[in-house]
């Protein structure tokens, strides 16, 4: 009977839907590890994670059960065991599953029993529950095999632990959000921990995936709670883990324990991993935005260079009679710092004309924010046709709190293919360029610091599209309404809620609560962006845009 085990836990990425990729990923591990006992993926490393809809097309489950039969048979050169996530049809019903691969056949299979429909999550709109999953008999271990959501609830680990499972393998698609690498240790899997007495391997996987980022941050805990490994965040990594068996089971031998990275390193790391996968695997050549001397376009600026390489970034000031030159400065520093390129493009010609063009319609009407909103689209329109003509990607630069009430043009400044910020509340904002002009990110493929003028993060925001305007003219100041929208989004509260925790004047609360609401309909045409709170707009908050409750 087996004493000692290496088990390999392979924090990696994948990509949806490219089989052969991550096929010959998950081989070229194997190819590294030839003298371990087992190898681990991440959840449905075959096909990729979250693979929404595409899964339900029939050629997909097809080709990923034929790669899989060839991935066993591989196996039969008596290296290392695989445990490999994918998907399976039985009958009318399509199951998450991960298959235990050696000896060059399949040797075990078990299905995902808890699916998640919550937040971000919605497997049960395309897989079918599996039962409560019997253990596995590998070389006479016994091993229990969690699928994600199976660990972070208590049922389907003491299932498993009454069946006498020695040890719980839990392989994972576990999405980042703020504080969550912290919680999936010392909360979900220690409690699991401490109910079954089993020690847990927690395998996560890296990569962005549309407004997904996921952060790795894998970890072993013994059975005594105790932490033996914990893995790199946001970069692939291949652990090798050594176990013995004695006479209070399995024990994994000490490893590296790595510290994960603190707020806001990590927010700023999520940024870089998920605009990076995401331009790079959409195949464009780079990014264009807009520079306008403001925190929010520099700091997309800089995420994009550290992201791409500075060489990739297109920044393009678009100044109008209201431009100050205090902004063409700050917009010119910046993207000498950050070395990226830089063109300036008036937008005085196009307004006049479409001054000209409108004035018969608009002859007996003040002006209002109307105009300003032309001047917003005028520069969208711009930065589309550069797009367009040299291929990169328009990158949008609008925050969260801003976002959240409206405070954004639609077919303007919400123009483009992706947004850094879309989940990244103001003083987020202010906190992660403050950070990163004093800092050089881990991940970074522009090793410099500052990449902005100090100017642009201590002077008031604005739009500047009419003279000597400010954002606080018509909205709170942003640490206020910052703790506004954090209750109305992220918790869910009321009016009277917020007014209670913090003593805002009701009427303004009333009036923020309005805008949220009212914005729905912006929201829903808004590019994707990447999730980095509880509550993002699109994926996890899906509020109807006519509707006519409020709580004040």
């Amino acid at each position: 009977m087996t004493q000692q085990l290496t088990i390999i836990l392979a924090q990696m990425t994948q990509v949806v839907g490219d089989l052969p990729a991550n096929a010959k990923a998950m081989r070229d591990v194997r190819a590294r590890h030839k003298d371990a006992d087992l190898i681990l993926y991440p959840e449905l490393q075959l096909i990729g994670y979250p693979p929404e809809d595409l899964v339900l097309k029939p050629a997909l489950a097809a080709r990923a059960a034929a790669m899989l039969a060839e991935l066993a048979t591989e196996t039969a050169d008596g290296g290392p065991a695989m445990l490999v996530g994918s998907v399976k049809w039985e009958g009318d019903s399509l199951y998450n599953i991960v298959a235990l691969l050696d000896g060059g056949r399949i040797i075990a299979t078990r299905r995902k029993h808890e699916l998640p429909n919550y937040g971000t999550f919605d497997e049960k709109r395309v897989f079918a529950p599996g039962p409560l999953p019997d253990v596995v008999e590998w070389r006479g271990i016994k091993l229990g095999l969690p699928i994600c959501e199976d660990g972070w609830l208590p049922k389907v680990c003491q299932h498993l632990a009454a069946q006498g499972a020695e040890l719980l393998i839990s392989v994972n698609g576990s999405p980042y959000e703020i504080d969550k690498d912290d919680r999936r240790l010392s909360q979900v899997f220690a409690s699991r921990v401490a109910e079954t007495g089993l020690p847990v391997i927690f395998l996560n996987r890296i990569g962005g995936q549309d407004e997904l980022v996921f952060d790795g941050c894998s970890f072993v805990l013994n059975a005594n709670g105790a932490a033996a490994h914990r893995l790199t965040d946001w970069e692939s990594e291949e652990r090798m883990t050594r176990w013995t068996k004695g006479l209070d089971g399995w024990t994994c031998d000490a490893g590296a324990i790595v510290e994960w990275e603190a707020h806001p390193a990590d927010i700023y790391s999520a940024m870089i991993v998920s605009l990076r996968d995401y331009v790079e695997r959409n195949r464009f050549s780079g990014v264009v935005l807009g520079l306008s001397g403001g925190i929010d376009s520099a700091i997309c600026a800089a995420i994009a260079a550290d992201a791409l390489g500075p060489d990739k970034v297109w920044c393009v000031m678009m100044p109008s009679r209201f431009t100050g030159q205090a902004s063409l400065d700050d917009a010119a520093g910046c993207a000498a710092m950050i070395g990226c390129k830089l063109d300036t493009i008036s937008i005085v010609p196009a307004v006049e004309a479409f001054d000209a063009m409108l004035a018969g319609s608009f002859a007996d009407a003040d002006v209002d924010t109307t105009e300003e909103n032309v001047q917003s689209r005028i520069r969208g329109v711009t930065l589309m046709a550069l797009s367009n003509k040299f291929g990169p990607m328009l990158l949008t630069t609008g925050n969260k709190s801003e976002m959240s009430v409206g405070y954004a043009t639609i077919y303007g400044d919400m123009a483009g293919g992706y947004n850094p910020l879309k989940d990244a509340y103001k003083m987020t904002v202010f906190a992660v360029a403050k950070w990163r002009n004093e800092n050089v990110p881990r991940l970074s493929r522009n090793p410099v610091t500052p990449v902005m003028p100090d100017t642009i993060i201590t002077k008031p925001p604005s739009a500047e599209l009419r003279p000597d305007q400010k954002d606080e003219d018509s909205l709170p100041p942003y640490a206020d309404l910052d703790r506004m929208l954090h209750m109305l989004v992220e918790e869910e509260a009321s009016v009277d809620d917020v007014v209670a925790k913090y003593g805002f004047d009701r009427d303004a609360v009333a009036r923020i609560e309005r805008l949220l609401m009212l914005a729905e309909y912006k929201r829903r045409q808004a590019p994707p962006g990447v999730k980095l709170s509880t509550r993002n707009f699109g994926r996890d908050r899906r509020y109807p845009i006519t509707h006519g409750f409020r709580t004040a």
